[in-house]
């Protein structure tokens, strides 16, 4: 099982400044823009997210990828266990989940980029949500620490919370009622 090491930077605006300054530091693309669907899953108890949590079922263009998150490690840093697979798109694992006692509890949607550059040390992820644009660093500490330095950032705009977390604290700041974190019709750009 992996240790993912990740944060989150909110970007106020486009990400034209952003990806120019990615290529000015060497950063490629490595999958292209693509739209993400991502589905939560719990039991009735809210067993996994009452110790912090998640199976999450993401499709994109043509597969569908199952994940596991352990609870994150106190740290500046989102660390926490994972382990993923990859399935193909038409995989009936929701059907499966709900049937051993999980059922969707929060959906989200966004359009994602992924950065990288030789040597492969991390990897910046370009992310275009219903409630804003953000850039998430996956990598060592200090890798991190580094490239959002370098990006303009600092320790403070660092975030660790989920977008779950973050859509909700969008919904309080606007007195919005929480659904799930979708595209507007019309506001999808593909």
């Amino acid at each position: 099982m992996k240790v993912e090491t990740e944060i989150k930077l909110r970007v106020r605006g486009g990400f034209t400044k952003i990806r120019h300054s990615l290529r000015k530091l060497g950063f490629r693309i490595i999958k292209h823009r693509a739209f993400e669907s991502n589905i939560l899953f719990d039991n009735a108890k809210r067993s996994l997210r009452k110790h912090g949590k998640l199976i999450r079922v993401r499709r994109m263009a043509n597969h569908t990828l199952l994940t596991y998150k352990g609870p994150s490690e106190p740290s500046r840093y989102k660390k926490r266990h994972e382990i993923e697979f990859e399935l193909p798109y038409s995989a009936p694992i929701g059907p499966i989940l709900i049937q051993i006692g999980y059922h969707p509890v929060f959906r989200y949607e966004k359009f994602r980029t992924e950065y990288g550059k030789r040597p492969n040390q991390g990897k910046i992820l370009v992310d275009e949500t219903p409630i804003g644009n953000y850039l998430e660093l996956e990598g060592s500490p200090r890798w991190i620490d580094r490239t959002a330095r370098q990006l303009g950032f600092s320790k403070a705009d660092y975030i660790t919370r989920s977008y779950g977390y973050l859509y909700l604290a969008y919904c309080r700041e606007r007195r919005i009622r929480p659904k799930d974190m979708l595209f507007k019709k019309g506001q999808v750009k593909k």
